[in-house]
């Protein structure tokens, strides 16, 4: 759901006591998916490390189908806020995944792989809200295919949660034929004709390595808290987080806000349309370019380089509502795919370094530290940005930074904190 159908949801809910309430109110529900995500990130981790990475995948995309339904169904805030802190809690899919494309290519595409998943990644959080934005209400907008008595007239919001549900059931049924990636000794050897010495020879080389594994899991998360290169990686890249996901928020708020509160006074649809063409844009990019301009800049100075680029294309967003017509469309469309290409390009970069700073039997454990670490960040992110796009609203008339220009100078203060972070002697690179 974007920040534009979140918004109406929660006028429909009727618990804000004025229009600015609005989005103080949208960041919590935004924020409770992080917070899921954040308490159980680590453990499916472990278990994807222990059972291995296709369990945990398989169990992700059902939680997606049943709770993305039931948080259409909701009637009330609290519904909405319950459904989507289960689904954060009981959709562990993002750490596997990450460990499963770095484990499933050589390190030479390695970027390409780790392309793929940010641009999945990225292009779901603008093809999401983009769906958001046309179907939600479908009663009201297409009265002729939805009649008034319609289910969807009583549950406005189910028509988007539905298709995205029929979409990740699908899922699930082709990763079903994925093949596993993490090395289970001794479950795939053949038994017959083979003698009885080098049988038995074999057992206890297998309970032996059982015994190492169930005695190395223990240690697993100790160890990799003092892997300094991994830490640092996962820290910078919570930082980044924090900016993307408040900016998600903030944008959706911000375009659909009234031209008196400094926003640009779009319709659900017409961010859908921005949201939809930035997720095109993010896919040529990532798909086409990412991969060679990561071989020749290296991972770091692509993330240095994309920070400074969102600081200035950031300071100008307060003047584009300044414009009307064709030319709104055309600067808000290109802003829109340029931010959106430069954050996720930062976020494949600090993949890379994290992937590459642990070894295969830690990937699953070290992706769940990361997202649970990043998704308390990303908790922080709807509920800040929502709350200071409110605050901001009520300052249009300030004399320092008055209205949104408040709004994206925090949003810069944010994104300058993680470019410097990506210098030493804070930020170490593994070794190759």
């Amino acid at each position: 759901m974007s920040g534009s159908s979140s918004s109406a949801q929660i006028r429909d809910f009727k618990i804000a006591k004025s229009e600015e309430d609005i989005g103080f109110y949208a960041g919590y529900v935004g924020s409770a998916f992080m917070f899921g995500r954040a308490l159980t990130s680590v453990l499916w981790g472990m278990i994807a490390d222990r059972y291995g990475r296709k369990p945990v995948i398989l169990f992700g995309t059902i939680a997606v189908v049943v709770l993305n339904t039931l948080f259409g169904l909701s009637t009330n805030f609290w519904m909405a806020v319950s459904t989507r802190f289960l689904l954060g809690s009981l959709c562990g899919i993002l750490g596997p995944m990450r460990a499963y494309a770095s484990e499933v290519c050589r390190k030479e595409y390695q970027a390409l792989a780790m392309s793929i998943i940010s641009t999945s990644w990225g292009i779901g959080l603008v093809i999401g809200p983009a769906i958001g934005g046309y179907l939600a209400q479908p009663a009201e907008k297409f009265p002729n295919v939805f009649p008034a008595k319609s289910v969807f007239r009583r549950f406005p919001y189910l028509l988007p949660c539905l298709l995205i549900s029929v979409f990740s059931l699908g899922v699930m049924v082709v990763a079903c034929w994925l093949p596993e990636t993490l090395h289970m000794h001794g479950e795939n050897s053949k038994e017959y004709d083979i003698p009885y010495e080098a049988l038995e020879a074999e057992e206890n080389k297998t309970s032996k390595e059982e015994l190492q594994r169930n005695e190395g899991s223990r240690h697993t998360s100790w160890s990799l808290l003092r892997n300094w290169p991994l830490i640092s990686s996962i820290i910078v890249y919570c930082v980044f987080q924090l900016h993307d996901m408040a900016y998600t928020e903030i944008f959706s708020l911000w375009a659909i806000s009234p031209w008196k509160f400094g926003g640009l006074n779009y319709s659900t649809a017409d961010v859908g349309e921005v949201l939809a063409l930035s997720g095109f844009g993010l896919l040529l990019f990532q798909l086409c370019l990412y991969p060679q301009v990561e071989r020749i800049c290296g991972p770091i100075v692509i993330s240095r380089v994309g920070a400074v680029l969102s600081i200035i294309l950031l300071s100008s967003y307060p003047f584009l509502a300044k414009l009307t017509g064709i030319i709104l469309t055309i600067l808000v469309d290109s802003a829109s795919i340029l931010k959106n290409v430069l954050a996720v390009s930062i976020t494949t970069g600090l993949f890379l370094l994290q992937n590459r700073a642990v070894t295969q039997e830690q990937r699953g454990a070290a992706n769940g530290i990361s997202l649970s670490a990043m998704s308390l960040f990303k908790a922080m992110g709807p509920a800040a940005g929502g709350l200071i796009f409110s605050w901001a609203q009520k300052r249009q008339n300030a004399s320092f930074l008055p209205g949104t220009h408040m709004v994206f100078f925090l949003l810069n203060v944010v994104e300058a904190l993680g470019l410097l972070m990506t210098f030493k002697p804070f930020l170490a690179q593994p070794n190759d």
